[in-house]
């Protein structure tokens, strides 16, 4: 068979992910603080970008600045998002359509680097004076502006924390003069794991420090005392142990519950009476107190400050079974462009390559605001299906909710699921039954015993555990029993999935839970 050279001319089509489309796709999955992070990042790049102060109008930014419109939106006004430009304020925005191709201007650049919204670039390369603020379609957000008149006052700044190896230097300083024994005690804070628990033989210290076994556990029993309260501890029973002591709590029906902890684990609750000689109420009393204590005092004393949930979407009634939806503007920052300044250093553009870079820095404002409006226009919309489909959850409770997946608000919307996906990580909505992320109103489907509408998984957890908390000390439901129960209310599931469902909730089984019980009866 021969073989020759030959040209062919094929047509073809592909999606070509382009860096500012990529760059919109992580805008729309970023959480609230990863998008103040990011809008921080952008003004440090660009000179021309400019953030609103939470409290400031844009009437205050620039005579021509564009105000906010409404954010709200009544989602059973069967609104198609058709008319939110306007009240976004983003008709004055521009877009890469509006960007000259005519290649025959005086920079001699490529025609996709000249800028030709309102903030025109003339002739001679300058920006045309005007004073359009192009602003993102919410308000708020947190941290300074540009000056450092914005920065944040002192009631708005956490307190530096120490660590605990820095507090377990400083108890160890005060407590002992010697250098010996800093030497052990220094040696000791290193073997610490994450719960505060001593990782490792004892032996090891005194066969690496060279010295003797009496002055390290000497040593050790001193540091035991330091704060947080059961540190240094060699396992979970010395460490409530330690805890016990300080409140001068600890006994020998005490100890012998601590040295058992293994049956209490298992709840054979009628062992651990014999054992250590109470009764039903003593040894409930012996329980109840170890559960206040702390079982990993290290990861407590060095953990990370809490940081609070910020919802995304505020959601209130509006009257008349209705709800109305609108972006939290507290949590989102505000943007604009300072076309003023843009006037001021185009008059002074000597070059081309300076024309350049201020053409692109204002393409790339004006492509930040466009992307924060969509990425806003985007939550709205799957929020608004979501209370729309699960408007039963919000008026009577968890056991309405409806069975839900991504491509049923996909469809509804003319968004693809991934899309549907990236609004719903990591944003939270604020409703009149508390906050909650997006996609907890996602469930699995169960079906119905008597072919009537299927069930959610969460309401069944919720059911699950509601026949649970109600059942006769004396007659325990069974895995068995509870299947039978549910398919009596029409909710046909499997006795796998009972028990599934049963220990993700962190409930013990029938056996468990008869002992349990039968233990504070008795």
């Amino acid at each position: 068979m021969a073989l020759k050279a030959r040209l062919d001319l094929r047509q073809s089509q592909s999606l070509v992910m382009t860096p500012q489309l990529q760059q919109a796709i992580k805008l729309l999955q970023f959480n609230n603080i990863e998008l103040s992070n990011f809008i921080d990042s952008e003004l440090l790049e660009n000179p021309l970008l400019e953030r609103v102060d939470p409290g400031q109008t844009f009437a205050e930014a620039g005579d021509g600045a564009v105000g906010n419109g409404d954010q709200g939106i009544d989602f059973r006004t069967n609104d198609d998002f058709s008319d939110r430009e306007d009240r976004f304020g983003t008709d004055r925005l521009t877009s890469s359509e509006t960007m000259s191709t005519d290649d025959s201007g005086p920079l001699d650049c490529a025609p996709d680097a000249l800028y030709n919204g309102e903030g025109e670039i003339s002739s001679d390369g300058a920006p045309v004076a005007g004073n359009h603020d192009y602003s993102a379609p919410y308000s708020g957000g947190t941290g300074g502006g540009a000056s450092g008149e914005d920065l944040p006052g002192l009631e708005q700044t956490l307190a530096d924390q120490a660590t605990l190896r820095q507090l377990l230097d400083d108890q160890l300083n005060i407590a002992f003069a010697d250098a010996v024994s800093r030497m052990i005690g220094s040696y000791l804070i290193d073997m610490l794991d994450e719960s505060g628990y001593v990782a490792g033989p004892l032996e090891e210290v005194a066969e690496s420090l060279e010295c003797d076994m009496e002055d390290v556990l000497r040593v050790l029993a001193a540091m035991q005392g330091f704060e947080p309260v059961g540190i240094f501890a060699r396992n979970l029973a010395e460490c409530i142990e330690l805890q016990l002591r300080e409140r001068n709590r600890f006994d020998p029906a005490m100890a012998a519950l601590l040295t058992n902890l293994d049956l209490l684990a298992r709840r054979e609750f009628d062992r651990l009476r014999r054992i250590c000689g109470v009764d039903a109420d003593d040894l409930a009393d012996m329980i109840a107190e170890i559960r206040t204590l702390d079982p990993r005092p290290g990861r407590t004393a060095d953990g990370e400050p809490a940081t609070p949930v910020i919802p995304d979407v505020l959601m209130r009634a509006a009257g008349n079974g209705d709800w109305h939806l609108e972006l939290n503007s507290e949590a989102l920052p505000r943007v604009l462009v300072n076309e003023d300044y843009a006037v001021q250093i185009g008059q002074g553009v000597r070059n081309r390559e300076e024309r350049s870079f201020l053409s692109e820095k204002l393409q790339n404002a004006n492509w930040l605001v466009k992307a924060l409006h969509q990425r806003a226009t985007t939550i709205m919309k799957v929020a608004s299906e979501i209370v729309r489909q699960q408007d039963g959850f919000f008026n009577h409770g968890v056991s309405h909710l409806r069975p839900l997946i991504l491509r049923d608000i996909a469809e509804a919307i003319g968004m693809h699921e991934s899309t549907v996906s990236r609004v719903t990580n990591g944003k939270f909505m604020a409703t009149p039954r508390g906050v909650y992320e997006l996609k907890y109103f996602f469930t699995t489907a169960i079906s119905s015993a008597d072919g009537g509408d299927a069930h959610s998984s969460e309401s069944v957890r919720h059911r699950i555990k509601s026949l649970i908390d109600g059942e006769d000390p004396k007659k325990i439901l069974s895995d068995d029993k509870l299947v039978e129960l549910l398919q009596k209310e029409g909710i046909d599931i499997a006795r796998r999935t009972v028990a599934k469902y049963r220990e993700a909730m962190r409930i013990p089984s029938s056996v468990q839970r008869r002992r349990e019980k039968k233990s504070r009866v008795s």
